[in-house]
């Protein structure tokens, strides 16, 4: 890594201080430096990207897939640098920090897909005797400067669904990346500020959660799109005002193994599930429903797997759990740990700390009330339980605040579309873990996970708006 980097204010690199300290998941020592920006220059952003809106709506769909289709090439050539840099800042293992950024790639290219599909409908107005005559047709145009508030868990491929889509639907924006990991959205700064979009059309600018109220509250920005927690989301979705508001927030999600699972399958996705990258994602497997007849088979294999799982530098090409992203959340989640087993819980494997690295840990017999079950667990811990009923366990599944995605490994047909006609949550995944995403298709929540949908086509709705024309073609 450099020893700081640039933000963009209105596509121009300005280092104005090295405020922000940035460390080194893994040793805790600081990386880089990049600056903060204060309220004045977060005012000046919005101002810039309100003055680019013309520009941007402007720009033809030809142009717009030119800007992405730029921007994934240099993404390819940068792949491994943005990798390595991921690894540092986010404690990320290298393979996954290799996958995040292939992901980085695949949603700029579809979003340059879509930006030539940003179609309207003729309408047929004369449904009675009074419209004869009238014709109708209508279109989406760019809703106009967007606000983006990022994660620290995802910090490529998060900003990616809403910095892509934005550009396909022609609105420009300002991004806040989170302070734990801004480095990656300022590298993709660097590739957007060489391409031919407008000037002043992005800025993007690490700053305070105390310092960024403008990114919610000011008139001038039409969406407010934010990725992060429940406690955070909501209280800025009600000081929004009159803009669009999505929320895309956590979760504590179910996955259940039934009985005619097959096993060594189940195991081998339910690892990735629940671990990758620590756990820190908040489609991670945390409650686990395993059929009883299978039980006692699916357990004895999951803990063996689990036991195998290499915890270390996230550099090293062979670890599968890096450190979390703080010392506080490995704190924090051990202390869960430790209020489950006190309440009667069992530890199967792991549990053990050290600084921000915590074991892969299996829990069963949890209570449902403890935290480790009720809220969203973000680091790499699950809880085993056995279930009789199918439909009791989707009941199960639902008893729960959040509702974002769920895991259903069965065979059986009629019990996939049960569990996609009754479980509220935003996706049902069959025959694979709720952790499963690709970058194309309709991603959010119900409940306290979140408002509205990612996945760029979706994304691109709610930054357009409808607006109809009527045409009078026959004179009375």
């Amino acid at each position: 890594m450099l020893e700081s980097y640039p933000l963009y204010l209105g596509s121009v690199p300005q280092n104005p201080n090295g405020d922000l300290k940035v460390t080194d998941k893994y040793s805790g020592e600081v990386a880089c430096r990049v600056p903060l920006a204060d309220s004045a220059m977060i005012d000046k952003a919005i101002a810039l990207a309100e003055a680019a809106a013309p520009a941007m709506r402007e720009l033809a769909a030809y142009e717009r897939q030119s800007i992405l289709n730029q921007c994934v090439r240099r993404f390819e050539e940068r792949a491994e640098e943005f990798a390595q840099v991921l690894c540092v800042e986010a404690g990320k293992p290298i393979r996954d920090s290799r996958g995040e950024v292939t992901r980085l790639i695949d949603t700029f290219r579809v979003a340059a897909e879509e930006a030539v599909r940003l179609n309207g409908e003729v309408m047929t107005l004369d449904i009675s005797a009074r419209a004869r005559g009238y014709s109708g047709m209508w279109k989406r145009v760019p809703i106009g400067p967007c606000s983006f508030i990022t994660p620290f868990n995802f910090p490529f491929n998060l900003a990616a669904h809403k910095i892509a889509p934005a550009i396909a639907a022609g609105c420009p924006f300002v991004l806040k990346p989170a302070s734990k990991t801004p480095v990656s959205a300022l590298l993709m700064g660097e590739v957007l500020s060489e391409t031919d979009l407008p000037k002043g059309a992005f800025s993007i600018l690490p700053a305070t959660r105390e310092g960024s109220d403008l990114f919610t509250v000011d008139e001038r920005l039409k969406l407010l799109s934010f990725t992060g927690s429940p406690a955070v989301g909501w209280p800025l979705k009600a000081k929004a005002g009159r803009k669009k508001v999505v929320l895309e927030l956590g979760g504590n999600a179910g996955c259940v193994v039934d009985a005619d699972a097959d096993l060594d399958d189940a195991v081998a996705r339910v690892i990735i599930g629940a671990f990758y990258q620590s756990g820190q994602s908040c489609i991670s497997v945390q409650r686990l429903y395993v059929h009883e007849s299978v039980y006692a088979a699916f357990k004895e294999k999951l803990v063996a797997a689990t036991k195998k799982l290499k915890c270390g530098d996230p550099r090293d090409e062979a670890t599968f759990i890096g450190p979390m992203i703080a010392e506080s959340e490995a704190e924090r989640l051990a202390t869960w740990i430790q209020s489950a087993l006190s309440k009667g819980g069992k530890l199967l494997c792991g549990g053990g700390r050290k600084g921000a690295m915590l074991e892969p840990t299996l829990l069963e017999g949890v209570p449902k009330g403890e935290a480790l079950c009720a809220q969203e667990a973000f680091g790499p811990v699950a809880v085993l339980e056995p279930f009789a009923d199918f439909d009791t366990v989707l009941g199960e599944i639902n008893d729960s605040a959040f509702g974002l995605q769920a895991g259903i490994f069965t065979r059986d047909i009629y019990k996939a579309h049960r569990a996609w006609d009754r479980l509220e949550v935003g996706g049902v995944v069959i025959g694979d873990v709720p952790s499963w995403r690709v970058d194309n298709m309709p991603y959010g929540g119900v409940k306290d996970s979140g408002l509205g949908r990612e996945g760029i086509r979706f994304s691109m709705e709610d930054m357009t708006e409808i607006r109809l024309m009527v045409l009078r073609t026959v004179e009375k």
